[in-house]
């Protein structure tokens, strides 16, 4: 041992995350010095982690300042009260206003966007390493690498070495040679990527919760993080790796006697932990790898074995290193934290309905899930489509409104307990009768959902009644992707969707046409649907809101892909008495881009082209939902689409905004 804690004459000197050091250093002059710099590597590196945090937490509330200062001069602007009524200024008198309102300065921001956009927003090209991932998520994963290794090598002594005699040991030729340690800059080095892998622990956990307080301060959705917290993941079993390669060569290696100095080091209780924790975090990221959620395990498997893991990862780091628990501790209770507020939120919207009170106990301890109305479209090539309807009472509106384009954790009582799947409402989050309204459509596919379509079609088959199956709702999560839109009467909308992606986009589209009056046709704007689904009949999922927008004036678009009946007949669209409202046949039906028997998928590039040059005025806002490939095609054809120096000039329609669901990325 270098240092001899039983002195009892020596001074120590404490330092934060380490072990205390005793003054005066009594050993060799090569010991002294290693000393020197390994206490002195390791107290910048604890504070090069308080910088770390420090940029992270500044950035967090200057963006989340920032935010609330824009909101509010929003809010006070002049007619951005959201009305729509009559009297006011008409889209073009609107956007005419805001063109002299905005000064060189707004004009300039917006140029900026729009170039920004045309650059970062499309997937980068190493997509085999980073999946379908824009280039500004990239880059800020860049940066924040870029940063680590900063701090990893910052305030080092390169390549310092000291060879230091080993007490009580010479050579076995009996000739006088002293055998001696071999310290170098590996031993502090290894400790400062060690510190760094604790703190970056706290962050990882902050960037996978559910519950999310980074949504709270950038108004991002937690999806948005999960591209950051599986590479801080990676980063994390680098440094970890790197941690225990760097002592194994400096106790195995470098340091004399050999066998003796490495068994008397593994017989350490905290080095026993370290190894433990690395088992873990490289078990933890091997089930974490899409292959392996894909083929091996499942999404459901992977999650829970996921949390479990990463909690026992957590645990053993404390006894291999208690003095760093500081990381730690915030980091379990962040895990906690979340998992309590969804327990919390689940059971506000699930206890105390005053229809189920039983007994003389107290009503808010009645859990009762949801009853929802199921139906179901049997798709053996594809995939089954389920849609469900069901109701929250009147008492819990408040509690369970959600904003258009948030979704819930629908977890089916009939199935597994202990699994739950987001989906987007497809309906408004509209007041009636029976309550607030959840309806939802989603393909089955293998696991749970899969399960739950079989338990429909069973239900279906055993004689004439409604189909029914308790649900249980936690939710709602994300962020609102319409606020605003509707007064804003010289914004455009494209809205593209892919098979059940049509969940995501159509309450946009059904928000925007609710209080229109007659028809968009005097509004000037120009909003249009883009559905590209498997077969034609397919538009039976949805069959009211298609009337409705088509009723409204919203040009609607459909793609056939992947049809292989070409003799069966376009369905018609009936009301819930069965009466045919719309058919896809006749002259009233929204157009269908490719015919019977023909496969054609949407050019997007085209489309988006196509939509940005019919507009008359006014920015776009196109909204997204589909498979990832279909969303990496939209971004870069939203992303050549516009031009920062045309913007600059005044020319708006070349402001184009990308929002697309990306759950899946």
């Amino acid at each position: 041992m270098i240092q001899d804690y039983t002195d009892t004459a020596a001074q120590l000197e404490p330092h934060f995350g380490y072990a205390d050091r005793i003054l005066p250093c009594k050993s060799d002059s090569g010991s002294c010095a290693y000393l020197d710099v390994i206490y002195g590597s390791h107290d910048r590196g604890i504070f090069y982690t308080g910088i770390l945090w420090g940029t992270i937490v500044g950035i967090l509330a200057a963006w989340g300042l920032g935010r609330r200062i824009v909101s509010f001069r929003r809010r006070t602007r002049p007619g951005a009260d959201g009305g729509r009524n009559n009297d006011g200024p008409d889209p073009e008198q609107q956007q005419q206003r805001q063109r002299r309102g905005a000064g060189q300065g707004e004009r300039m921001r917006r140029a900026i966007a729009a170039t920004s956009r045309r650059y970062l927003l499309p997937n980068t090209p190493l997509r085999a390493v980073f999946g379908h991932t824009t280039r500004l998520q990239v880059i800020m994963l860049g940066v924040l690498a870029g940063y680590l290794a900063v701090w990893s090598f910052a305030g080092m002594v390169a390549f310092g070495t000291w060879r230091t005699p080993v007490k009580g040991q010479q050579q076995a030729g009996g000739d006088g040679v002293i055998i001696t340690n071999t310290r170098t800059s590996l031993g502090p080095w290894a400790n400062r990527v060690g510190v760094l892998a604790y703190s970056l622990t706290p962050l990882s956990v902050l960037l996978a919760s559910r519950e999310s307080a980074l949504s709270l301060a950038t108004g991002l959705p937690y999806t948005s993080f999960v591209f950051l917290h599986r590479w801080v993941g990676h980063i994390v079993l680098l440094q970890s790796v790197l941690h225990t390669a760097g002592w194994i060569i400096v106790e195995a290696r470098l340091y004399r006697p050999q066998p003796t100095v490495w068994q008397a080091f593994v017989a350490h209780g905290y080095v026993a932990w370290g190894f433990a924790a690395l088992a873990l975090l490289v078990l933890l990221w091997a089930l974490a790898l899409g292959w392996t959620v894909r083929r091996v395990t499942g999404y459901e498997v992977f999650r829970k074995a996921h949390y479990v893991l990463a909690m026992l990862y957590i645990g053993a780091l404390v006894p291999h290193w208690v003095k760093l628990k500081c990381f730690l501790v915030p980091a379990m209770a962040l895990w906690a934290a979340d998992r309590l507020v969804r327990l919390v939120r689940t059971a506000a919207l699930h206890c105390g309905w005053p229809e189920f009170a039983k007994g003389s106990g107290p009503k808010w301890l009645n859990f009762e899930p949801a009853t929802a109305l199921a139906g179901i479209w049997r798709d053996d090539q594809h995939g089954d489509i389920v849609r469900l309807k069901f109701h929250l009472p009147q008492s819990h509106a408040a509690r369970g409104r959600w904003r258009v384009g948030q979704h819930f954790f629908l977890c089916f009582a009939e199935g597994r307990i202990w699994q739950s799947h987001p989906f987007t409402p497809l309906s408004l989050p509209m007041l009636e009768e029976s309550g607030l309204c959840h309806e939802y459509v989603f393909r089955a596919k293998k696991g749970e959902t899969g399960r739950i379509a079989r338990l429909v079609a069973a239900q279906g088959s055993s004689g004439p009644g409604p189909v029914t199956m308790p649900v249980i709702v936690q939710g709602p999560y994300g962020i609102g992707i319409a606020d605003g839109l509707r007064s804003q009467l010289h914004v455009n909308v494209l809205c593209i969707a892919g098979g059940t992606g049509i969940a995501y986009v159509l309450p946009v589209l059904l928000d925007l046409v609710r209080d229109e009056g007659p028809g968009l046709a005097e509004s000037h704007r120009h909003i249009s649907l883009i559905w590209a689904i498997k077969r034609a009949r397919d538009v039976e999922w949805v069959p009211s809101q298609l009337q409705q927008l088509h009723a409204r004036g919203v040009n609607i678009r459909l793609f056939v892909t992947d049809d292989d009946e070409p003799s069966v007949p376009r369905p018609a669209l009936l009301d819930e008495k069965g009466a045919e409202v719309m058919s896809t046949q006749g002259h009233k039906a929204p157009p269908v881009a490719s015919g019977p028997g023909i496969v054609q998928r949407p050019d997007l590039e085209s489309e988006v082209d196509q939509f940005v040059s019919g507009t008359e005025f006014g920015p776009t806002k196109v909204f997204g939902s589909g498979p990832p490939g279909m969303i990496s095609d939209l971004r870069a054809a939203v992303a050549k689409a516009n031009s920062g120096p045309k913007v600059w000039k005044g020319e708006d329609r070349f402001d184009i905004k990308l929002t697309c669901d990306d759950r899946l990325e």
